[in-house]
């Protein structure tokens, strides 16, 4: 998987540790329930980093390429869904 940064603004998470939260095995990507996201093609990943800190990102992706347009620490409520998501796999 491809990543280009040009859109996103650095902040506390590190682009490295973006990349790998989308190589999280448990990560999970969602397709927004609003229309104002999906009609601009922007999709949701929640996923660790290898240090196991959690990350919500938003970006867009042509399949090849992933452009990520923000990320942020997870909250707690999105932490639970993921944790609880990562049981239901094992």
């Amino acid at each position: 998987m491809e990543f280009e940064w040009s859109l996103y603004k650095t902040n506390s998470i590190s682009p490295e540790e973006i990349s790998e939260s989308f190589e999280d095995p448990f990560s999970l990507r969602l397709l927004p329930d609003s229309n104002r996201f999906s009609s601009q093609n922007r999709f949701f990943s929640l996923g660790c980093s290898s240090s196991g800190k959690g990350i919500f990102a938003v970006y867009t992706s042509t399949g090849k390429i992933v452009r990520v347009l923000a990320a942020r620490v997870m909250t707690d409520e999105e932490n639970y869904f993921y944790q609880r998501k990562s049981k239901e796999n094992l």
